[in-house]
């Protein structure tokens, strides 16, 4: 599934529809965002996490979205399911991402 851009409003809609989300803050100068782009959008494409529903976000620009997920650092990832934060935390890590996704995937 690709990697969705999403604004507050689509994401609060997308929040009630969708059961299970992965969203990927991110800045237009953070060079550590730039950097894991194109891993999120590898990770985005494996079979195994076809249930999720992949999202980024810039968090200057969506202030409704970076507060309700407590946006501290950049770049910083929520698992949303079922419309609740169920992990969250800033990282450029690989395999942390990965541990969030196989959790939400349960």
């Amino acid at each position: 599934m690709a990697v969705q851009e999403l604004q507050d409003d689509t994401f609060a809609q997308l929040a009630k529809n969708e059961e299970k989300i992965i969203v990927k803050f991110h800045a237009n100068w953070c060079g550590s965002c730039k950097l894991f782009a194109p891993k999120f959008k590898r990770l985005s494409e494996d079979e195994q996490y076809s249930g999720i529903h992949f999202v980024k976000i810039n968090a200057e620009e969506n202030p409704q979205a970076r507060q309700w997920a407590k946006v501290d650092n950049l770049p910083f990832f929520a698992t949303v399911k079922n419309t609740s934060i169920q992990n969250a935390l800033s990282t450029n890590k690989e395999d942390k991402v990965v541990e969030f996704l196989n959790e939400l995937k349960k």
